[in-house]
């Protein structure tokens, strides 16, 4: 069984940056879709990057040009990269795969209600003004 396993987040003051990382165990297929969804408390899940396997990514409006998510060459592994952190980014981020992908910015945008999105445990970043 396919295993996300996370790593990165942590503290950090407004404008500083955090890194994220993912890898999939296990996995030996050749395409998926991964990326990043997080959940502030009180709210639902939101998707806000992700990529394929062969680098397209896709990124919501709140992340675009602050984050950036990178693959490693193919094998089931990213990692996202926070910079210009700001209170509201604070949340609890869940790497996630989608192993029979389809389009990626609808994953991206709905795969937090998607049966068959793949969830990792989650892990907290925190951004203090």
């Amino acid at each position: 069984q396919v295993r996300l396993m996370e790593s990165g987040g942590g503290s950090v003051q407004t404008g500083g940056s955090l890194s994220l990382s993912c890898a999939a165990s296990a996995y030996t297929g050749s395409r998926y879709s991964m990326g990043w969804f997080r959940q502030r408390p009180g709210e639902q899940r939101e998707g806000i990057a992700g990529i394929t396997e062969d680098g397209r990514t896709y990124y919501d409006r709140a992340v675009k040009g602050r984050f950036t998510i990178s693959g490693d060459n193919g094998k089931a592994n990213v990692n996202l990269q926070m910079n210009s952190l700001k209170p509201e980014d604070t949340a609890n981020y869940y790497c996630a795969a989608d192993f029979s992908p389809g389009n990626l910015e609808l994953w991206v945008r709905f795969g937090a209600s998607n049966p068959d999105t793949e969830w990792g445990q989650g892990i907290q970043v925190t951004v203090s003004s």
